[in-house]
């Protein structure tokens, strides 16, 4: 008589049982976004509003009053799409960290695999993200919007590091803050960060000139090689390439000026590296300390 395979108690077998219990995992979407519009007048017309708002502050803040609309073509453009994979990000990651925890209830009561709540996270996250990029593409397609190929697969490549690298680290602090709950505070603060440590409100030739003015040629090209080596930037990058270029007129020309060099040879194929590195560092950590789960809970 065949014997099923014995598993230790409070562990499962990581993403795979995730792909394997996609009926839980719509559930689980389904249930958060039930929960979070449950009383809202506008329901899942906040996925508009509030980015809505947030690129209105912006686009005065620094398109009128600092100049930028003078400096960068179709800047509203420019900046809507690293917004909306900002935006994406943040509240991927946000959610994600807060999954384990708050779903505690359900963790203590019933076994099932603990990697479906980040990941249910992020995806409900995707849901919000999907009414962003139309938005976006409808201003593409009046600024002019002409993509190739190429541009479609840059922004295919930018969501998916962007996925990724919520995933892991969502999996990471989801994990880790059972046991801290300090950790949130830590995650709030790495996603101020984030708007304002990826081009989303400015150009990358910004930060090479103003790292080479401050540290010199040398130590400047260091620092500036270590900023465009953040998969988040290299993320937004990507957007920039697929949706602003092509309704811009100088950067057909002069495409180094517009995009980082080797933005597709060299930075995308570091950026799903790194974002899959994270990925497993994430999974290897969460299944470390899942064990414990249900008594720390």
């Amino acid at each position: 008589m065949a014997t099923a395979e014995l598993m230790t108690p409070g562990f499962g077998g990581g993403l795979r049982d995730v792909l394997r219990s996609r009926y839980l995992l719509r559930l689980l979407v389904a249930k958060e976004l039930k929960v979070r519009y449950r009383g809202s007048v506008l329901g899942l017309l906040w996925s508009y509003v509030k980015p809505g708002v947030q690129f209105i502050v912006f686009w005065f803040a620094l398109g009128i009053f600092l100049g930028m609309n003078r400096n960068t073509e179709n800047y509203p453009i420019y900046l809507f799409s690293g917004i909306v994979l900002i935006n994406y990000f943040n509240e991927a990651l946000g959610n994600a960290a807060r999954s384990i925890v708050g779903n505690g209830g359900l963790i203590k009561k019933i076994y099932l695999p603990r990697e479906l709540f980040p990941v249910a996270s992020v995806w409900v996250s995707a849901v919000h993200f999907v009414p962003q990029l139309v938005v976006l593409l409808i201003a593409c397609v009046i600024g002019g919007w002409n993509p190739g190929p190429v541009q479609l697969a840059a922004a295919v490549a930018g969501f998916t590091i962007v996925t990724l690298l919520a995933v892991g680290l969502g999996l990471f602090f989801g994990a880790v803050n059972v046991y801290f709950r300090d950790s949130e505070n830590f995650v709030d603060m790495l996603l101020m960060i984030a708007t304002w440590a990826s081009p989303v409100l400015y150009s990358w030739t910004m930060v090479r000139d103003g790292l080479f003015d401050a540290f010199g040629a040398s130590t400047g090209g260091v620092l500036h090689t270590i900023y465009q080596a953040n998969p988040l930037t290299i993320a937004v990058e990507l957007f920039h390439f697929a949706f602003w270029m092509p309704t811009t007129t100088s950067p057909r020309t002069d495409q180094l000026q517009a995009v980082p060099p080797d933005i597709l040879d060299l930075w995308t194929p570091i950026g799903i590296a790194t974002a899959i590195v994270v990925l497993i560092v994430g999974q290897f950590t969460f299944r470390r300390l899942e064990g414990r789960f249900a008594q720390e809970l």
